[in-house]
């Protein structure tokens, strides 16, 4: 499921902000960018990420915004010197005439800025990991308000194929009457003087039969109920909610096959458009 969730916090010399993005997945995958001296505690911020959200895409930020003059880089005079010689010598040898661009060639050289080894502080590590708890609490607000419109979205289309099933009877009676006129209607175009009729009706019961749909409309309301339950189930989850809909895509696909209706068919097409629509959302479900 997609979500986002941010914190910072100011200390005398220093702007930290964690930013916290993800999105739906079947396995938990990480992603993390920040400051390289913050690594040797990237396993425990991976850990807490992990238990926050369960499973999922996850790309943790951490900007540093300096404030402290005394962080800033020095220049390496000497490195810069050494450089700017060497240059200027080899420039004099190929009689390069051109060389006011030498100094930002120059900066672009290793060690031209000292910059001190930085560790991660105690007092400083306690900071981030209650930034980052912050932006797991405010990425699963978030996610819980995404998550009440996707469940009244799903909600809404398992009615939708409810009202839709609802139409069906509606056509039955007359669907039958046709199939017995169409059976009766290529009869006649035999020679039927040596057909046995108690035999013929018994044939035409049995096709009947075959073609009931009453079955599948049970069993696919019972789907649709239950569906409707696991959503309000605390325990409910995606994959349990996908295994139902597979199942009432299943009692679709059968009543389509049974119908021997073109309006009932075109009910069955506007009952699989609700259920695509139910699928991708399932799949954003944790």
């Amino acid at each position: 499921m997609t979500g986002y969730g941010s914190s910072y916090a100011e200390t005398a010399g220093k702007k930290i902000t964690v930013e916290l993005r993800s999105l739906n997945g079947k396995q938990t995958d990480i992603n993390t960018r920040m400051p390289w001296y913050y690594k040797e505690k990237e396993i425990e911020i991976r850990s807490r990420i992990s238990q926050g959200l369960k499973r999922g895409k996850a790309d943790l930020t951490i900007y540093i915004d300096s404030m402290d003059e005394q962080n800033v880089p020095n220049l390496n005079e000497a490195a810069i010197k050494s450089y700017y010689n060497q240059l200027m010598d080899i420039a004099g040898q190929l009689y390069i005439e051109n060389r006011e661009q030498l100094l930002s060639i120059i900066m672009r050289l290793p060690e031209t800025l000292k910059t001190e080894r930085q560790t991660i502080s105690e007092e400083e590590w306690d900071m981030i990991s209650g930034l980052l708890d912050q932006a797991i609490s405010n990425l699963d607000e978030y996610r819980l308000e995404e998550g009440k419109s996707m469940e009244a979205d799903l909600k809404k289309r398992i009615g939708l194929i409810e009202k839709y099933l609802e139409e069906v009877p509606q056509y039955e009676d007359k669907r039958i009457e046709r199939i017995k006129e169409r059976i009766e209607s290529s009869l006649q175009q035999l020679d039927n003087e040596n057909i046995d009729m108690n035999r013929f009706e018994q044939e035409v019961l049995y096709y009947l039969e075959k073609l009931d749909i009453n079955e599948e409309k049970v069993r696919l309301k019972k789907h649709c109920d239950y569906f409707t339950e696991t959503i309000d189930d605390a325990n409910a989850n995606g994959k349990k909610l996908g295994f139902i809909s597979q199942e009432i895509g299943r009692e679709i696909n059968t009543l389509g096959s049974k119908a021997n209706d073109v309006h009932i068919q075109k009910i069955v097409i506007r009952m699989k458009d609700e259920l695509e629509k139910v699928k991708e959302q399932v799949l954003n479900v944790l």
